[in-house]
């Protein structure tokens, strides 16, 4: 992993650019632990006031500094987006190499079951889940049982490049060598297995940030919970565009599209790297 963020930060100008919007939304999540306010707490300053010099993002129409509650939304945003790519991660490479590498019934049973996750249709299961849960779903329950979903594309990726890894001759002579299953798996595919993951991980990330803005803006999700939906929601709620208060939706819109473009560069930098052709095309025009 070591060298392929030092070949992308090297090479890429896209992994550059996605890597420095980044920093800028992680940098204002951190913010949050300097928060003067509760990010419950409403009614703690001026409702309605524009961005200024003492709100620099201007106040919401429930009492609330926008740039504070920005710093705690984002953060919780991204906690929810590394959360599902972590876990769904687990499933993915789990699925993935053992079905690549023992195949058989084995391989078929699971890609059995791997298919019928990748057949479900997910918005309709979520949004059933919070009717019949209603306000006992919180942020993470929401976070886990996505997670449960969203592995399935990555796990056939990965057990195609594993059936690959399987018939070549350092396989072979690993095996032949007295390793068992587990340490070929971890120690001999696993290192080729990672660039794949890191670059799933990022998709992962803007597909479930993606959904949770979505769940969270139409009342679907613990909106008690700050996040950029929970902040659309409640903006929509008190009809900010109508009443002139443009800055309650523009600051988490602007905040939300800079992770998903820094997200979206990473991954297209990482997928350029794992191709043979828009690597060696990019080292030789970078030399």
């Amino acid at each position: 992993m070591a060298v392929l963020l030092r070949d992308l930060l090297r090479y890429s100008p896209e992994f550059r650019i996605g890597a420095v919007l980044l920093a800028f939304v992680l940098l204002l999540s951190m913010l949050a632990c300097f928060s003067p306010y509760p990010p419950e707490s409403v009614y703690v300053v001026p409702p309605d006031m524009p961005p200024s010099l003492t709100y620099w993002f201007g106040t919401t129409s429930r009492g609330q500094d926008v740039f504070w509650q920005l710093s705690f939304a984002i953060r919780n945003t991204l906690l929810f987006g590394c959360t599902v790519a972590l876990i769904s991660r687990l499933f993915a490479l789990t699925i993935g190499l053992i079905s690549g590498y023992k195949g058989g019934w084995i391989g078929r049973a699971l890609m059995s079951v791997n298919d019928t996750f990748i057949v479900i249709p997910l918005l309709p299961i979520l949004v059933l889940f919070y009717f019949v849960m209603r306000d006992r779903i919180s942020w993470l329950m929401l976070a886990l049982i996505m997670a449960c979903f969203g592995w399935a594309y990555d796990a056939r990726l990965i057990r195609s490049v594993v059936m690959s890894l399987k018939v070549r001759e350092f396989t072979q002579t690993s095996l032949f060598s007295g390793m068992g299953t587990w340490q070929i798996l971890t120690q001999e595919h696993l290192p080729y297995v990672m660039p794949i993951v890191f670059s799933t991980t990022m998709n992962n990330m803007v597909w479930s940030i993606g959904l949770e803005v979505t769940l969270a803006v139409l009342g679907f999700t613990d909106i008690n919970t700050p996040t950029i939906g929970g902040m659309i929601y409640w903006a929509n709620q008190h009809t900010a565009m109508v009443a002139g208060v443009w800055w309650w939706i523009a600051f988490p819109t602007i905040a939300v599209i800079m992770a998903f473009i820094g997200l979206f560069l990473l991954a297209v930098s990482a997928n350029a790297y794992i191709d043979p052709r828009s690597r060696l095309w990019s080292v030789g025009e970078a030399s």
